[in-house]
């Protein structure tokens, strides 16, 4: 099994909202944005497989539990997760539409005002 396998077999809806309630503020709004885009194309029908692929790796890396860069690091705990999710955004960009931005920015004001 390759480590993106990996990553993506550690994805589950459960284990993505855990973290992101629990660590929202700590990890910061650019780092959640990002999670919360690839979230929501990825529950869009219209998004194919490989995308999702692609998606389901990164945020399984982001909630994965040991990473390269420990997430209790200070300043730098969440560089590798923003690092893996932005990866993720630019190729899979397409299918991150205006909707699911705006579902995005909606949760993201509930959280960060």
């Amino acid at each position: 099994m390759t480590e993106q396998q990996n990553y993506e077999s550690a994805f589950s809806d459960t284990g993505f909202w855990d973290k992101v309630l629990r660590y929202a503020k700590t990890a910061g709004r650019e780092v959640i944005e990002k999670a919360l885009w690839l979230y929501y194309a990825a529950q869009e029908p219209k998004t194919p497989a490989w995308a999702k692929t692609v998606i389901y790796g990164a945020l399984g890396y982001f909630i994965f539990p040991v990473d390269a860069v420990p997430d209790i690091t200070p300043m730098v705990g969440y560089a590798d997760d923003l690092g893996a999710l932005a990866a993720a955004v630019a190729t899979v960009a397409i299918h991150i539409t205006d909707e699911v931005k705006a579902k995005a920015a909606k949760q993201l004001a509930d959280w960060f005002g």
